[in-house]
């Protein structure tokens, strides 16, 4: 591993040490923005050492400084040789960034379950990261007395959201002079919003204007942010190795649009030739891992890889239809391959059924 690389690393992995003890710490004067600020810049290092280890440039030519937040994202999102990103991974990011930039540059209101949804998702993606880079686990790195974010963590995101517009509701009542304070709330919902929707945009006043009016009148908080309420929760283990992600529902699209669309965020980005991306048939597939076309749909059936969009993708050319796949599957064929008893595989996807084809 480069030198340049491991400086990154130890940088990444100092702020989110710091995110965590600012999360932790008894004192509540300027914590969420520490919080917001140390996250979002340890990601930025992460993805720069990321990007750096898989033969990837933090420098546009003839430029000083190195590239940002955004573009870090968008690489890691879509370029090869370094792309590794999922669609949901990015939308964790992108809020992240969202948040960071409003707590850094104007008011930010993150009520305690809000931020630690962000903090625990945050230090999972890092933790899933941080394995994907270097092979090794976070806390081999960590201090030992590095504590879990929270030992009782929200699950359940309804009541959470249903928590969070009752209570904008309530400083909005008349007399009640909190409107500055009701704002400061529906303006971290409303950029979790559109991060999730495909834009980044901050809300204007105007906006908040809107958003209150609605939120007075009754509307649902489905209804208000659908970007929102397009979002599931998971969470795993318990204690120190406790793991939360936030998703988009199965059947909710991500929006794919051209780079340079004012406001789009990174994950709304449109791959400009998508069979650049998808760039393997199934003879491509088969030839690089050393199988006949029939054991190799055997296997692409058996990991289900047709129904992953970030390793296969029908594309239609005039009246042609072709199936086309990722290098992301030819890893995952690759690894699968080595590992799984192809005969089996071939037994029970196999077309009939009947005796495993030699290999080519």
């Amino acid at each position: 591993m480069k030198k340049e690389v491991r400086m990154l690393l130890q940088k990444a992995t100092d702020s989110l040490v710091i995110s965590v003890e600012h999360f932790n710490r008894p004192s509540d004067r300027g914590r969420v923005s520490a919080v917001l600020i140390s996250l979002d810049h340890s990601f930025e290092m992460l993805l720069k050492a990321s990007i750096l280890h898989r033969g990837g440039r933090i420098r546009k030519r003839r430029e000083r400084q190195t590239i940002g937040y955004d573009a870090c994202v968008r690489i890691c999102l879509s370029e090869e040789p370094v792309r590794f990103l999922t669609n949901n991974q990015a939308i964790t990011l992108q809020a992240i960034n969202s948040l960071r930039d409003a707590a850094y540059h104007h008011i930010v209101e993150v009520s305690e379950p809000l931020l630690y949804l962000h903090a625990q998702a945050g230090l999972t993606l890092f933790r899933d990261i941080y394995r994907t880079i270097t092979l090794f686990e976070l806390y081999d790195v960590l201090p030992k007395r590095v504590l879990p974010l929270s030992t009782t963590p929200p699950t359940d995101l309804t009541t959470l959201f249903d928590n969070e517009t009752q209570e904008i509701q309530r400083l909005l009542q008349p007399k009640t002079r909190k409107v500055m304070e009701a704002n400061a709330k529906l303006r971290t919902l409303a950029i979790l919003d559109s991060s999730i929707r495909g834009e980044k945009l901050q809300p204007t006043e105007g906006d908040l204007k809107k958003l209150a009016r609605s939120v007075m009148t009754g509307r649902t908080w489905t209804d208000i942010f659908p970007g929102v309420a397009a979002l599931d929760l998971t969470s795993e283990g318990y204690g120190p190795s406790f793991e939360m992600r936030l998703t988009k529902k199965s059947g909710i699209p991500v929006e794919l649009v051209k780079e340079g669309t004012p406001a789009a965020t990174i994950v709304a980005i449109k791959r400009v030739n998508e069979l650049d991306f998808y760039s393997l048939g199934l003879a491509d597939l088969a030839k690089k891992l050393g199988l006949t076309e029939p054991l190799t749909l055997a296997l692409i059936r058996c990991l289900k890889l047709q129904d992953d969009e970030e390793c296969f993708k029908p594309i239609q050319i005039s009246s042609s239809r072709f199936k086309r796949y990722s290098p992301k599957a030819l890893e995952r064929l690759r690894q699968a391959a080595s590992s799984k008893d192809m005969k089996k595989v071939w037994s029970e996807f196999g077309t009939g059924g009947r005796r495993s084809p030699a290999t080519t």
